[in-house]
């Protein structure tokens, strides 16, 4: 079912705020492919716009011409339909002396979409967007809005351009995944009744991405919406990974090697480790897939714990991405039904473990918020202990350093149920935590922190972490 927008409240304030300003502004939004930009754009200024136009993926140059004659015709309706400019100066000169006829005063709104794809080579189009800009939207009240789903090459390009567009932008949106308090908003919108519990599953497999969500049927199961989505015929993430790469890079070969290592390691891997497993070259194109992956949202950076900037660990962090290649691509030729019967074995439920790391890990603000510590600086990182013979290795996924003499040690445990804190765990936890102290030598107040769903069964040892909290702390 098509999805009811919900969400973006601040994006959209931020937009209506320019629409009513009595000066322009030039805004880029960024945000991986999926995620809702265009929707954005649409809900907030769809009545206001005067100007719109998507970029066609991998055409020519005559073809994104004539594409624009053909938004060019629509807006402005002349007696004689144009024929298509000749280059990107004639297109923006024809708009200067359109948008310039308007009545005075009017804001006038432009939206160019998937501006990556109207940049094709040798069209200069980048350098004639600034002069258009410098030379006269800037001063005639113009709101330009430009977006694309390649957020790095929009940062890298565009935001961080070195010519025309040099300090250009007056804002930037980035568009970042629904949390999952955002996702339930979606899903009660659409009229779909289903336990936190269950939208925590959901969102293991779909992320917090609006396009994915909004196409969950009324009246079924989180296993057979999975199902209907990902394996049976036709479903709408079958081959959703092999377009999503290929419309975002030239060259996704490789990105979509860095994905495939880091979704076998779910610590994360040191830039090191990544380019001796993936076989890439070190080096300045090493260093621009990783800066695309992170744009995007698929990869996340995480600094361990007292370490220096060579042993950052990234982690695949894209729920979609992961799901699909431990769960679909083995079986692309399962038909519906896989998913209600994986969702009973250990496999499943192991995986659900960690793609609940990356759930906590992803909701930082709420956690800190529950903490009570959302105006406290603190940062977050991991722990990883090698060990030796004698004494074993240990890995604290996930720490919050407080700059108030506090650190927090997390443990996040994806159940059906209450939790039991069993005297082995207890034990665990306590030699953690000394043994934590001893090797990172810190002065700092130790506590452990718990996020399961359900909570703790209360016995003799459910009072050994400081705090414990349920989903209803994701949710905030």
């Amino acid at each position: 079912m098509a999805g009811s927008f919900v969400g973006r409240n601040i994006e959209k304030e931020q937009l209506e705020t320019l629409l009513k300003l009595e000066q322009s502004a030039f805004v880029a939004i960024v945000g991986r492919r999926r995620v809702g930009k265009t929707e954005l754009v649409w809900h907030a200024l769809g009545k206001s716009l005067d100007f719109e136009m998507t970029g066609i993926q991998h055409a020519n140059l005559p073809a994104q011409l004539a594409n624009f004659a053909n938004k060019f015709n629509q807006y402005s309706r002349p007696m004689v339909p144009v024929a298509p400019p000749a280059t990107w100066q004639q297109a923006f000169e024809w708009l200067k002396q359109w948008l310039g006829n308007q009545k005075p005063g009017k804001k006038k709104v432009l939206f160019f979409d998937e501006l990556p794809w109207m940049a094709t080579a040798r069209a200069n189009f980048l350098e004639l967007l600034g002069h258009f800009w410098n030379d006269w939207a800037a001063r005639n009240n113009v709101l330009l809005i430009i977006c694309g789903s390649a957020a790095s090459w929009m940062i890298r390009q565009v935001i961080h351009h070195k010519g025309s567009l040099h300090n250009r932008i007056t804002h930037n949106i980035h568009l970042k995944p629904f949390t999952l308090a955002e996702t339930e908003k979606l899903v009660h919108a659409n009229g779909i009744r289903m336990e936190r519990y269950q939208q925590t599953m959901l969102y293991m497999v779909a992320g917090g991405i609006p396009f994915y969500l909004s196409h969950m049927q009324q009246g079924l199961s989180v296993p057979q919406q999975i199902d209907r989505l990902c394996f049976a015929p036709g479903g709408l993430l079958k081959d959703e990974f092999t377009r999503l790469f290929s419309a975002l890079y030239d060259q996704p070969h490789y990105h979509i090697n860095i994905i495939r290592v880091l979704a076998s390691k779910w610590q994360g891997l040191t830039r090191a480790e990544l380019v001796q497993a993936t076989g890439l070259k070190d080096g300045g194109s090493f260093s621009r897939v990783l800066e695309e992956l992170e744009a995007s949202d698929f990869i996340m950076a995480i600094a361990p714990f007292a370490k220096k900037k060579k042993d950052i660990l990234y982690r695949l962090t894209d729920f979609y991405c992961l799901f699909y290649l431990k769960f679909m691509e083995p079986r692309k030729k399962s038909n519906a039904g896989s998913f209600e019967q994986m969702a009973q074995s250990q496999a499943w439920k192991i995986w659900a473990g960690y793609a609940f790391e990356n759930i906590c890990f992803q909701h930082l603000p709420q956690i800190k918020q529950a903490l009570g510590i959302s105006a406290i600086i603190a940062e977050t990182s991991s722990f990883l202990y090698k060990g030796g013979k004698d004494n074993p290795g240990f890995q604290i996924d996930m720490l919050i350093n407080r700059a108030d003499g506090i650190i927090h040690l997390c443990e996040c445990k994806f159940y059906d149920g209450p939790l039991t804190i069993t005297k082995a765990y207890a034990d665990t936890l306590r030699n953690r935590r000394v043994q934590f102290r001893e090797i990172t030598k810190s002065r700092k107040t130790i506590y452990t922190m718990l996020i399961t769903p359900f909570g703790l069964v209360q016995n003799d040892y459910a009072g050994l972490p400081e705090h414990t909290f349920g989903l209803d702390v994701l949710f905030m």
